[in-house]
């Protein structure tokens, strides 16, 4: 993959049965995207609903190399999301699934559908803590620190099959 951009997808999930299945079928089909590999997985962690309600989410974050476009990449994993039932009734509500396009390479981008890097991406430790578990080199992406006084909780490491030395060991 010569024209590959590294792209970084946050994974969450707070409703459901199995969350921990949730994620690893949903790395799955991330693997399964054209033009995509999966470098790395984080492991997955507990943390409480930042500007929302329910249940605590489930969070990881993928690393993927893909010849994807980033607006591509959006609807792909958008469809990715429709699969899980996901559905969007208002603003922050709980959700089976929320796949977050973080980066995409070196792009810089601002449009109504997507703007890169995630506006938020600093803010808020259940993107950062699994972000830097397999990225540390993107510390400098740590904007502030209130989000370290955010609950978070490293639980295990998440396993695509068929895709060896993707997890992160704790």
């Amino acid at each position: 993959m010569s024209d590959a951009a590294r792209a970084y997808v946050a994974l969450g999930a707070n409703l459901g049965v199995d969350l921990f299945d949730t994620l690893g079928r949903a790395a799955t089909a991330l693997t399964n995207l054209p033009g995509t590999r999966l470098v790395a997985l984080s492991s997955a962690w507990r943390s409480a609903p930042v500007d929302a309600g329910g249940p605590d989410f489930l969070n990881a974050v993928a690393a993927l190399d893909t010849t994807l476009a980033p607006l591509a990449m959006l609807d792909a994993l958008q469809a990715i999301e429709h699969a899980h039932g996901r559905e969007r009734p208002f603003a922050n509500a709980p959700r089976t699934l929320d796949l977050d396009l973080l980066l995409h390479g070196d792009t810089l981008l601002q449009t109504p559908r997507l703007t890169l890097p995630h506006p938020r991406i600093g803010e808020r430790a259940f993107v950062l803590r699994p972000l830097l578990e397999i990225a540390p080199a993107l510390a400098h992406l740590a904007s502030g620190s209130g989000w370290q006084s955010q609950r978070i909780e490293r639980l295990r490491p998440l396993h695509v099959a068929g895709h060896p030395g993707t997890s992160v060991s704790g």
